[in-house]
């Protein structure tokens, strides 16, 4: 194995099973708290915007009752009201990279939470540039929102957001209900892009975001309970670049930066985890592709449970 390679993947392995253990210490102080809860919002891989069918990426973790936000493509706000959550109770938004399908309702959600009464402070965390565009929402909405901090007695939107910027892998955060840790994927061309873990008393999650075959995410996701992991179908991509009029261009990104569903059973399967959910779907707007064309791939390396997302599933 190249030097390289090794040393990050003894990294990569420390730092899992350092996870591991602060889980085991979270969990023996957490009894008696409510359950974690996972719900997909939306399943649709690419920044494309339908009338109908899956909405753009983005992921609610409820853990002991409160929100954890990740990503935010458009049509996150409404999803989280389908699901019961109310906006103004928004915490903690995390965002695996800065491509549009994952940060575009970014603001309006932080900008919708407090229209509905949002008061609390609210952590975000993220990649570069996560503090410039924070900075730069607020300014294009500096009008309406001195207009009703002085009208409606409101509390300054710009003071409850605390930017976090991530630009490498390791221990993102921690509190008494849940660690999780950050690891840098392959999603060409943007060098920071993450992946989440989020290991709770009860439950570890791990979030791929995007990402093209990445071995190392599978000594990141060891063990977990659940991997959402995203997936491409190539025969759905070879009829979906003959619609469009770069096809030549597109088709080498897909295959760059995007993981196809056999490799996606290969990271399950290295893991070890106990389930397999297949999100960010792409194509994740075409019809003809049933869960079993998904799952056909993925099942000729992993056989554990395997989920095909669907939006505002609860996993």
């Amino acid at each position: 194995m190249h030097l390289a390679r090794r040393k990050f993947f003894h990294q990569a392995l420390a730092f899992s099973l350092s996870l591991a253990a602060g889980s085991a210490a979270v969990n023996a102080q957490t009894a008696g708290r409510k359950p974690t809860r996972l719900f997909l919002l939306g399943t649709k891989g690419g920044p494309r915007v339908g009338a109908e069918g899956r909405a753009n990426p983005s992921n609610l973790l409820l853990i002991d009752g409160v929100p954890y936000v990740i990503d935010c493509g458009y049509g996150v706000s409404r999803q989280l009201l389908r699901t019961g959550v109310p906006l103004n109770s928004l915490r903690y938004l995390f965002l695996t990279h800065q491509h549009s399908d994952h940060n575009l309702e970014y603001g309006p959600l932080l900008y919708n939470g407090w229209a509905g009464g949002l008061k609390q402070r609210v952590d975000v965390y993220g990649p570069l540039p996560l503090a410039d565009m924070t900075d730069a929402f607020m300014q294009s909405m500096k009008f309406d929102i001195d207009v009703r901090i002085a009208d409606e007695g409101r509390p300054d939107l710009r003071q409850l957001i605390h930017t976090h910027e991530i630009d490498h892998g390791g221990p993102v955060f921690q509190n008494d209900a849940v660690k999780v840790g950050a690891l840098r994927v392959k999603h060409p061309p943007i060098a920071n892009a993450y992946a989440y873990r989020f290991d709770a008393a009860d439950r570890s999650i791990v979030f791929s975001g995007d990402t093209t075959y990445f071995p190392e995410l599978a000594t990141f996701a060891r063990d977990a309970d659940v991997l959402v992991h995203e997936a491409m179908y190539l025969p759905g991509v070879e009829a979906l670049v003959r619609r469009v009029p770069n096809a030549a261009t597109i088709r080498e990104h897909l295959l760059a930066s995007h993981t196809l569903t056999e490799d996606v059973g290969r990271i399950a399967q290295a893991a070890g985890v106990k389930t397999l959910v297949l999100s960010h779907l792409v194509p994740g707007d075409d019809p003809s592709i049933s869960d079993e064309m998904w799952t056909e791939g993925v099942r000729k390396h992993y056989g554990g449970r395997v989920i095909v997302g669907r939006d505002l599933m609860e996993i």
